[in-house]
């Protein structure tokens, strides 16, 4: 579904991304681990076409990405949940769900997939017309990901979902995206959290200082020696278990 081909993309003069090559097939909730810095937000940046690439190839559902602009991309079926939410704070919850579907035309349809995520998640129907930046920050990551959700991605990627969250609520956010892998969501996943990624995904990718130092399943990934020292930590199995 997704290829990246010697990928290379930075800000300015500084080189972040240092030709990667990476691919999710269709089905797979596949995680870039590493720690920060490393270029994973970069490297969905630049899927997203936030960030020129440039050099390498870019490829998704068989269309060339790599110059193709951002809100155009979201038209082929890949959506982003960026790393901090980025709801828009000012606006209430339903309209936040209404913007992520922007360039759906089927009306009914989008109401009928508000409706849906409202029963799928009962949060977005009890705060409906709250200000979506008074919600907490698992609240909002849940609304983030709705509003991806109504875009209908054929993609979903993810940026740190559980970033600054409580660890009751990474517990949500996690169990929110093994329902939605059991429902045949392809998922792309970011995270510093390479425990909580390295549980739901079937492959993952090590990132660091710009290039892919590792792959695997991710039984492989979490035996490895250099993954438990370097992300698992001391006593990661007791956790694991």
């Amino acid at each position: 579904m997704l290829t990246l081909k010697s990928v290379q993309s930075g800000y300015g003069r500084a080189p972040v991304l240092k030709g990667i090559s990476f691919h999710v097939r269709p089905g797979e909730v596949v995680t870039l681990i590493g720690a920060n810095g490393a270029g994973k937000t970069t490297a969905l940046s630049t899927i997203s076409g936030l960030l020129p690439a440039r050099k390498g190839v870019i490829e998704f559902a068989g269309q060339d990405l790599t110059r193709m602009p951002p809100e155009r991309i979201v038209t082929l079926g890949l959506a982003l949940v960026p790393e901090g939410r980025r709801v828009f704070r000012s606006l209430s919850v339903t309209a936040n769900l209404e913007l992520g579907a922007f360039y759906r035309k089927d009306k009914k349809a989008v109401r009928q997939d508000i409706e849906e995520l409202r029963t799928r998640f009962p949060i977005l129907k009890e705060r409906a017309r709250q200000a979506a930046g008074t919600l907490s920050g698992g609240e909002q990551q849940i609304l983030a990901i709705g509003r991806a959700l109504m875009a209908r991605p054929k993609l979903l990627m993810l940026d740190e979902p559980s970033m600054g969250l409580a660890p009751q609520m990474v517990t949500r956010v996690y169990d929110i995206l093994r329902d939605l892998k059991k429902g045949g969501t392809t998922i792309l996943l970011v995270e510093q959290n390479a425990r909580a990624a390295l549980k739901v995904a079937d492959r993952g990718y090590v990132l660091e200082t710009g290039r892919i130092i590792l792959d695997g399943t991710a039984a492989e990934l979490q035996e490895d020696p250099e993954v438990q020292r370097a992300y698992l930590g001391k006593g990661y199995r007791e956790v694991w278990e």
